[in-house]
C-alpha cells in the first residue's frame, strides 16, 4: 500500500469485530508512531494500552460524567449538542471497541498537545497500514477521577491527550465529502 492508498483507507471506524487485538501488534504501532515528529524532539508521549472492556466502559462513564457536569455548569457549552446521547447509561463513547489506546504527557509545555496529535496520525497509518481500524474519541479524553487515572498509570501532572480505540473494523466508512482547500493567499 502506498502513501496515497494509506491516506485514502484511513477512516474513523467506530464498528468492530468481537476480535482481541493481539498486544504484541499494538506495541509494534506504537513502536512506529514514536517516529513522529515533536517540537525540540522532547518526544513527550506515553502510553496506556486497555484491552478490557469493563475498564473500557469505566473510562467512558467517566468521561461521559465529567463532560455532563461541564454542561450543566454552562448551558452554552459546545458539548451540549451531545447531552442526550451521553446520558444515554448504555452509550459507550468508545463504541465497544476491544481495544483503547491512551496518549498520554504532561500537562505543562507549549507544544505537548500537538506532538501527541502528530504521534496519533502516525499511529492510526500504522494501524491502517496492518489492516486495523482506528477513531480518535476527544470525548474519551475527560477523565478526571483522580483515583481512576491513579489505577491507569497516569500520574498527577499527565493528562489524556488522544484517546484511540482500535479494532479489526467490520467496514471501512467511506471516504466523506472534502471541502476545497482555503488557500488564503501565496507570497512568492
Amino acid at each position: 500500500m502506498n502513501f496515497i492508498e494509506l491516506m485514502q483507507q484511513r477512516r474513523s471506524v467506530r464498528t468492530y469485530e468481537e476480535r482481541e487485538v493481539p498486544l504484541d501488534l499494538i506495541t509494534d504501532i506504537i513502536n512506529d508512531s514514536i517516529q513522529a515528529p515533536s517540537a525540540s524532539n522532547i518526544q513527550p508521549w506515553s502510553f496506556v494500552i486497555i484491552r478490557n472492556k469493563e475498564m473500557i466502559k469505566r473510562i467512558s462513564d467517566s468521561s461521559k460524567s465529567t463532560i455532563l457536569a461541564g454542561i450543566e455548569r454552562n448551558p452554552d457549552s459546545p458539548m451540549k449538542g451531545y447531552a442526550e446521547v451521553l446520558k444515554n447509561e448504555n452509550f459507550n463513547v468508545f463504541y465497544n471497541a476491544p481495544c483503547l489506546v491512551l496518549i498520554v504527557g504532561p500537562l505543562k509545555g507549549a507544544t505537548i498537545a500537538f506532538d501527541c496529535a502528530l504521534l496519533a496520525c502516525y499511529f492510526m497509518f500504522s494501524a491502517t497500514s496492518r489492516g486495523l481500524g482506528t477513531c480518535w474519541i476527544g470525548q474519551g479524553a475527560e477523565v478526571r477521577d483522580a483515583d481512576l487515572l491513579k489505577e491507569l498509570g497516569i500520574a498527577e501532572g499527565y493528562r489524556i491527550y488522544v484517546p484511540l480505540i482500535v479494532g479489526y473494523p467490520k467496514g471501512i466508512p467511506p471516504i466523506p465529502e472534502r471541502k476545497e482547500p482555503r488557500i488564503l493567499k501565496v507570497v512568492s
